[in-house]
């Protein structure tokens, strides 16, 4: 329930979350088989493949970046 001034709290990562959720469920319902390959899955939440060179940052360690699953 929105409180009494009318402002609403939006939690634009939880938003992000259901939204890709949607799609999946989307996905799924139009998938031909019992279930959705991983590649699909990547696909239908825009996961890229990473280049093969090693990401470094300004101060030459590793990049905490996320990684394509089963990588």
């Amino acid at each position: 329930m929105a409180p009494a001034g009318g402002t609403a709290v939006q939690d634009h990562v939880a938003l992000a979350e259901i939204e890709l959720c949607g799609e999946l469920i989307i996905a799924a319902s139009a998938a031909r088989g019992d279930r959705l390959s991983p590649d699909r899955i990547d696909e239908v939440l825009r996961v890229r493949e990473e280049p093969a060179h090693d990401a470094r940052d300004s101060r030459g360690s590793r990049e905490d970046t996320p990684r394509r699953r089963g990588a």
